[in-house]
C-alpha cells in the first residue's frame, strides 16, 4: 500500500509541475509588442499649400513617413519653397538632408547641410540645423548653432539666427565675422604663405 501511495504522490507531483510549466508558457505568449514605427510612407512627395486659391508653399521630399501622433519624418531630405502672392514666383527656399515635422508645435526641424535662400535678394544662410515655425512664420536656429550668411556683397558668420519666413529680414544673435566681397583679393595667396 505504501508503494501505491508513493506512486500516486509522484504522479500528482508531475501533474502539478506540468500545469505550472504550462502556465509560464502562456504568460510568455501573452506579452504584447507595441509598434511605434510609421503608419504610412510616401515616396516622391509633392505637397502644395494655398491661401485664397493661390499656391503659397510647395514641399517636396523623396520619402515622408507619417506617424500615429501626426508627426512626419523626411529621412531622405526635404525642401520647402515659399511663393509670392502670384503663386508662381519663388521668394524663398529652405532645404536640408533630414526633416522632422511636429504636429503639436506646427514646427519643422531641418538638419544636415541646411540652406535657406531668399531668391530676389540673392542671400543664403548655411547651417547644420534650423527650424521653421509655421504658426509664427519664422525661421530660426539655436543660439549656439554656427551660421553663415552670404549676400552679393558680403559673408557674415556667427552663432544663432532669427528670420522672417521669406528670409528678407534676419538677425544674427552673436556675430563673429564680416567679410566684404568687394574688398576680397582677386588672386590666390602664394603657396608658401601660412595663416
Amino acid at each position: 500500500m505504501k508503494t501505491g501511495c508513493v506512486r500516486r504522490l509522484m504522479l500528482a507531483g508531475l501533474l502539478v509541475s506540468f500545469l505550472v510549466g504550462c502556465g509560464k508558457q502562456e504568460e510568455v505568449a501573452v506579452k504584447k509588442t507595441i509598434y511605434t514605427g510609421p503608419t504610412m510612407e510616401t515616396e516622391n512627395l509633392l505637397m502644395i499649400m494655398s491661401d485664397s486659391a493661390k499656391l503659397r508653399i510647395r514641399l517636396t521630399s523623396a520619402l515622408r513617413q507619417d506617424f500615429e501622433n501626426g508627426n512626419q519624418i523626411y529621412p531622405k531630405g526635404v525642401k520647402i519653397t515659399f511663393l509670392d502672392k502670384d503663386g508662381q514666383t519663388v521668394v524663398n527656399t529652405i532645404d536640408g538632408n533630414y526633416g522632422l515635422y511636429e504636429k503639436v508645435k506646427n514646427l519643422y526641424t531641418l538638419r544636415g547641410n541646411v540652406r535657406v535662400t531668399n531668391v530676389p535678394k540673392q542671400q543664403t544662410m548655411n547651417t547644420e540645423e534650423a527650424f521653421y515655425d509655421q504658426t509664427k512664420a519664422s525661421i530660426y536656429t539655436k543660439k549656439e548653432t554656427e551660421i553663415r550668411v552670404t549676400t552679393p556683397t558680403e559673408v557674415l558668420t556667427g552663432r544663432g539666427l532669427t528670420a522672417n519666413q521669406d528670409f528678407s529680414f534676419y538677425s544674427i544673435l552673436t556675430p563673429t565675422g564680416v567679410f566684404t566681397l568687394q574688398n576680397a583679393p582677386t588672386t590666390t595667396p602664394a603657396s608658401g604663405t601660412t595663416r
